[in-house]
């Protein structure tokens, strides 16, 4: 990129290199030279815009995890309408797509990135945190309209569910499973649950 050329995004420009690389070569291939060949800008922007690479990384996930609130609140709008069951289903493809799926390895495989993040969060695990929230804020919005019994455990619900659909979605190989599992997964975690 030639040396005075403006960059329309560079954040998200640099942020949509990043998950390229991450879906392409793995945590292992991330670097800030890798990120800025693959954005097609000098080596330079990155530093510009961020404190370091680790910096770059942690805003790369706290944008993905703004996102993740914002497809709360469209969660919980939901409540009262559908099935419990069907929501969530509906739901879960958005928060294991296979970005956020190799951010979440990332996540994982990088201590200071995770320090970052939590000290920005306050989450155990970002990301993953943040979606058991979104979960657990729904059931919590059902069971305040009656449509999950007034007993269902929702501290154990919504890591369950979270869990179990991490599981199902990195066992899909970059594709999204198939609805039916999904479904299958959903009604599991909730039976008892008292759901409608």
């Amino acid at each position: 990129m030639p040396t005075g050329v403006a960059i329309r995004d560079p954040r998200g420009q640099l942020f949509q290199a990043a998950e390229r690389i991450l879906l392409r070569d793995g945590p292992v291939g991330l670097t800030s030279r890798s990120v800025t060949a693959e954005a097609g800008v000098a080596k330079g922007v990155l530093h510009r815009h961020f404190a370091d690479f680790d910096d770059f990384l942690a805003e790369l996930a706290l944008s993905r995890v703004a996102r993740i609130a914002d497809q709360a609140d469209g969660l919980r709008a939901v409540a009262g309408t559908g099935t419990v069951a069907g929501n969530l289903a509906a739901a879960l493809p958005s928060l294991f797509t296979p970005e956020i799926l190799a951010l979440i390895r990332l996540v994982i495989a990088r201590d200071e990135l995770r320090a970052r993040l939590r000290a920005a969060t306050g989450s155990r695990i970002p990301l993953l945190s943040e979606s058991t929230s979104m979960v657990a804020g729904y059931l919590r919005a059902e069971r305040d309209l009656g449509r999950i019994a007034p007993a269902a455990d929702i501290g154990t619900l919504a890591p369950t569910l979270i869990g179990a659909a991490h599981l199902l979605f990195t066992d899909a190989d970059g594709t999204d499973p198939d609805p039916a599992a999904t479904a299958r997964t959903v009604a599991t975690v909730l039976a008892g649950a008292g759901s409608s």
